[in-house]
C-alpha cells in the first residue's frame, strides 16, 4: 500500500476555519486528520504541501517512521506550524490504517480502557446571576464538571471585544466565582480558563481573593514560554493548574510534568504531533500521576481523535467539548460530517464505539466547495492603548 495524495481542505464551520486533511492510497483506503493551529491555517497548508512532496509513494503503515522523518528530516525541527501539519497527517494515517484493518483507532493505541469519555462544559456570562443560572442549567443537564470563561465586562462607549484590563477582570471574576460556589455547593467541579491573559502577580492576586476550595482548576492563567514563571506562581497559590494546550511536543510538556507545575495536561492532539506524540505525552504524565484533560475546541475530526486517545489511556480526567446547553458557538456541521461521534443521552460524555477508524467521515464534495476565509483573533488592548494577550 502506498500514499498517492495528501489533500488539505480549509472549511468554514460556524465562526472559524477548520483545516481538514485527507490522505489517500493506491488501495482506495483513505484517512482524515485535522490541524489545530486555529487562525494560521494557510501556514500549516504550506507545511502539509511540503511534506506531501516526499510522502507520496511511501507506505502509510509505517506511522511512527513517517512521523520521525517529518519531524527530524530538517535542520529546524519542531515548532507549532510544523507539528500542527504533522498532527493532521498522523491522525489521518491512524484513521487510514485502522480502516484498513477493520478496527477502531484505539485498537492501534493498545485497546480501550473505558466505555465512555466524560466531558466538561463551558459557560460565560455578563453578570454573576447569569453565570449562576448557567452553571445550574449545566448541572441539571448532567454536566458536573464546568469551566467558566473570563467574565464579560462592558462599559459605555467601549468595545469589550477589544479591551481587557486584567485587574478589573480578576476582581470581578473572583467575586462571581465565589458566589457560584456558594450557590451550587461543593459537589460540582468548577474551574476557569484565563486564556493566558494574566501576569504572575495578577494570577496570584486573583487566586488569593477567593476562599480556599472555590476552584478545582485554573486553566492557562499566564503564558507558557517560561516554566520558571509558572513555578513562581505555583509557590503562591494552591489551586490545581491545567496547562498545555499550546504545547507542540513532548519536550514542551516535560518541565511542566517533571517539575510538578501542572496538575492536568491540556494536550491538544491536533497540535502536539497527532496520536503518535500524544501517547508519549500520556505515558510521561502517567509516570507523574497526572491526568490528561484534552483541549478540543475544533471540530468533528479533532473530537473523534481525542475520544480515541482518551479511550486508550489510563490517566484521563475530562475532555473539552463545545456543545453544552450554554454554548453559543458552533463547531460541528452534520452536512459536512455525515458520520461523526455524538454525545450520548446523558449529554456530558461520548460513547466509545467500535466503528473502524476514527468513526467519522467527511462530505468531500462539500469540503471542496469551501474556500478559505480570513479570520483573526481579537487584538486586545488595555485602555492605555498597549497590546495584551488574547
Amino acid at each position: 500500500m502506498k500514499i498517492t495524495d495528501i489533500k488539505p481542505y480549509p472549511v468554514w464551520v460556524g465562526s472559524r476555519n477548520q483545516l481538514l486533511v485527507k490522505v489517500e492510497t493506491d488501495e482506495g483506503v483513505y484517512g482524515w486528520g485535522e490541524s489545530g493551529l486555529s487562525g494560521r491555517e494557510m501556514a500549516v497548508i504550506g507545511a502539509i504541501q511540503h511534506y506531501r512532496n516526499f510522502l507520496i509513494g511511501r507506505d502509510p503503515r509505517r506511522i511512527g517512521a513517517l512521523w520521525q522523518e517529518m519531524y527530524r528530516g530538517q535542520y529546524f525541527e519542531g515548532g507549532r506550524v510544523l507539528t500542527a501539519a504533522i498532527s493532521a497527517i498522523d491522525i489521518a494515517l491512524h484513521d487510514l490504517n485502522a480502516k484498513f484493518l477493520g478496527v477502531p483507532v484505539y485498537q492501534l493505541l493498545g485497546g480501550k480502557q473505558r466505555d465512555f469519555v466524560p466531558c466538561f462544559g463551558h459557560t460565560e456570562a455578563y453578570s454573576q446571576q447569569q453565570l449562576i443560572d448557567n452553571v445550574r442549567l449545566l448541572l441539571s443537564s448532567g454536566w458536573n464538571v464546568i469551566r467558566v470563561g473570563i467574565p464579560h465586562l462592558e462599559r459605555e462607549g467601549e468595545s469589550e471585544a477589544h479591551i481587557f484590563e486584567p485587574r478589573e477582570s480578576i476582581a470581578t471574576a473572583a467575586a462571581w466565582l465565589t458566589g457560584v460556589r456558594e450557590a451550587v455547593g461543593l459537589e460540582a467541579v468548577l474551574g476557569i480558563d484565563y486564556h493566558h491573559r494574566l501576569s504572575v502577580a495578577e494570577a496570584a492576586s486573583f487566586c488569593q481573593r477567593m476562599p480556599a476550595g472555590t476552584l478545582d482548576f485554573l486553566e492557562e492563567p499566564i503564558r507558557d514560554e517560561t516554566p520558571e514563571a509558572y513555578e513562581a506562581l505555583r509557590s503562591m497559590v494552591d489551586i490545581p493548574f491545567a496547562i498545555g494546550e499550546e504545547f507542540a511536543s513532548k519536550w514542551a510538556f516535560m518541565p511542566y510534568l517533571e517539575r510538578g507545575i501542572t496538575n492536568f495536561a491540556r494536550i491538544d492532539v491536533c497540535n502536539v504531533g497527532g496520536l503518535t506524540e500524544s501517547m508519549k505525552v500520556a505515558a510521561i504524565a502517567e509516570a507523574h500521576y497526572i491526568d490528561l484533560m484534552p483541549h478540543n475546541p475544533l471540530g468533528s475530526i479533532c473530537t473523534a481523535a481525542t475520544i480515541h486517545l482518551a479511550a486508550a489511556v489510563t490517566n484521563f480526567a475530562w475532555m473539552e467539548v463545545r456543545t453544552s446547553p450554554t454554548e453559543a458557538l458552533n463547531f460541528y456541521d452534520d452536512e459536512l460530517f455525515p458520520m461523526q461521534i455524538k454525545l450520548d443521552m446523558d449529554g456530558a460524555r461520548f460513547p466509545v464505539g467500535d466503528a473502524p477508524g476514527l468513526g467519522i467521515d467527511v462530505n468531500e464534495e462539500l469540503a471542496q466547495s469551501h474556500s478559505f476565509k480570513f479570520w483573526e483573533a481579537p487584538h486586545l488592548v488595555r485602555r492605555d492603548g498597549s497590546y495584551t494577550n488574547w
